[in-house]
């Protein structure tokens, strides 16, 4: 089984109705090229920029919300919609991504866990605490194309998280991203080829286009790397599409040839998610 994967690297400005806009155009043209699966940058449609969020966030069926799903229903495509800041009831603001399957419908929803706070000496200082709250759940969801785990940038530091989408299915991981000048360069293509060897998986990451005149200049090289963690692509920093084709059958093979997942000493370590109350209530 093959999957065609459009990966829009969008250059984002401050207004949401031009970057919807725009998104349309790009997305009609990858649609043009047989893409399954559209991927988009994390905060897509507004600026990367902590004291912002809250003036662009909106509820869950908001205008970005619903604009996505429309382009996914129109489209006939599976729409991984970057991530937007989100407003819940309470009045918390997150930064949240969607996807929507061929018929417009939510199939994932996923809050960003591990909060975006730090300070490299010389280089980048950032604080998403200041403005959002952290979310809480472990988020993998079937397609007709298997499995996916779906996370947002500063989440797949974490090798814990990668492993527990794998555990629970995920063959494909969805990473809305936007690193920047000091930690790109450093860790981004390292980081994605790493969680893809050592999970046996494709990971693909969707950056925002740098912007020099933006307060936040984003690394851009959106990638996809492949379980045997081989860059299968890489874009440059400039706003574009690129178009992959991911052999799925190549998950087997490798998970075959080198069982990793299932030579695990569970009887000395395991890593099991935390249920929540609210989820034991569920079940």
């Amino acid at each position: 089984m093959h999957l065609n994967v459009a990966q829009l690297q969008t250059r984002v400005c401050d207004s949401k109705k031009e970057n919807l806009q725009k998104l349309e155009v790009l997305l009609e043209k990858a649609c043009k090229e047989k893409a399954d699966l559209i991927t988009l940058p994390e905060m897509f449609c507004c600026p990367y920029e902590t004291e912002r969020f809250p003036v662009y966030a909106e509820e869950t069926g908001g205008e970005a919300y619903s604009f996505c799903a429309r382009l996914a229903e129109k489209y006939q495509i599976y729409l991984s919609a970057g991530s937007i800041p989100e407003r819940d009831e309470a009045g918390r603001i997150y930064n949240t991504a969607y996807v929507f399957d061929r018929e417009g419908k939510q199939i994932a929803k996923h809050r960003k866990m591990h909060l975006f706070d730090i300070q490299i000496e010389g280089g980048q200082h950032f604080k998403e605490s200041d403005t959002l709250s952290p979310g809480d759940q472990v988020t993998v969801f079937p397609t007709e194309f298997g499995t996916m785990g779906l996370c947002i940038c500063y989440d797949f530091r974490f090798p814990e998280l990668a492993r527990l989408m794998a555990l629970e299915g995920a063959q494909i991981l969805l990473v809305p991203a936007a690193f920047n000048l000091s930690t790109g360069p450093a860790h981004w293509e390292l980081m994605f080829r790493s969680q893809s060897v050592n999970n046996q998986v494709f990971s693909i990451g969707t950056a925002p286009a740098r912007d020099l005149s933006a307060s936040y200049h984003s690394w851009g090289h959106s990638i996809i790397t492949d379980p045997w963690g081989s860059v299968l692509s890489q874009m440059d920093e400039q706003e574009g599409m690129t178009i992959s084709v991911l052999d799925l059958d190549l998950i087997d093979r490798i998970r075959s040839q080198l069982p990793l997942l299932c030579h695990r000493r569970t009887d000395l370590y395991r890593l099991a998610p935390v249920v929540h109350e609210e989820d034991s209530a569920a079940d």
